[in-house]
């Protein structure tokens, strides 16, 4: 699903960080669906990694190796179980306690992410899924392995701006899209961390996991999570389309 977006992901990161040019879209789509095949997979997590060429040498040619493993393997506890309205339970997420500063490298999918991998030690130690990222600042940026929404108290829906180095996620986009068309109001700014004590609904948004309510923060539980499910359903609907 949206593997143009994806693409187009991967070719810019590859451009701003020197890389020689990847293998050309519809190369890495036939490897894809050759490691599939091989796989006997259908509902599956694809993860495809391009190298910039020997490590510590200028960059000479890219090179570039696809893997797959079955989606249910890689849903947190609250995407595959059900809540009694149909939806997903929904996760549970903390807020990290090491203040956060992703730097310009933030807003690429590098395999240099070992803050992020240890803000996830983080919430697993805490028997969450999910842990949010804050700046030394005090300003929201991201989950660990996910864009995050907030409806605030006066009912408005916010996520942090790209400006501020949070991963550019093709599901975070694709919500905003959705928001939009749907008549939400939605803005890109500036969130402080301190608003999710005051928080109506918060959810997070990957690939994988999809549009996620939170059924609770830090263990204080969300009061409402009717506008994540319905931007859940739209993304479904959309996906169902493709």
């Amino acid at each position: 699903f949206a593997w143009a977006a994806h693409m187009e992901l991967l070719v810019l990161s590859a451009a701003e960080l020197g890389f020689p040019v990847p293998a050309a879209p519809d190369t890495l789509r036939g490897a894809v669906d050759d490691v599939l095949a091989a796989e006997g997979l259908r509902e599956a997590v694809v993860r495809i990694t391009v190298t910039r060429g020997v490590p510590g040498g200028r960059p000479v040619r890219t090179s570039a190796w696809v893997e797959a493993e079955a989606l249910g393997g890689r849903l947190w506890a609250g995407t595959r179980t059900p809540h009694p309205d149909g939806g997903p339970l929904g996760a549970r997420a903390i807020r990290s306690h090491v203040p956060f500063s992703p730097g310009w490298l933030g807003r690429h999918k590098t395999t240099s992410r070992l803050a992020w991998d240890l803000a996830r030690e983080e919430a697993r130690a805490a028997d969450a899924d999910e842990a949010l990222l804050v700046s030394p600042a005090g300003e929201l940026l991201e989950g660990a392995a996910s864009n995050v929404f907030v409806v605030r108290a006066d009912g408005v829906l916010v996520t942090p701006p790209l400006t501020a180095d949070v991963l550019p996620g093709v599901t975070r986009g694709l919500t905003l899209a959705a928001a939009r068309a749907l008549g939400i109001a939605v803005l890109e700014t500036p969130v402080r961390a301190d608003e999710l004590v005051t928080a109506r609904e918060v959810f997070v948004t990957n690939s994988v996991q999809e549009v996620l309510p939170l059924r609770s923060l830090d263990g204080r539980p969300l009061p409402d999570r009717r506008l994540g499910l319905r931007l859940l359903a739209a993304h479904r609907e959309r996906v169902a389309a493709r």
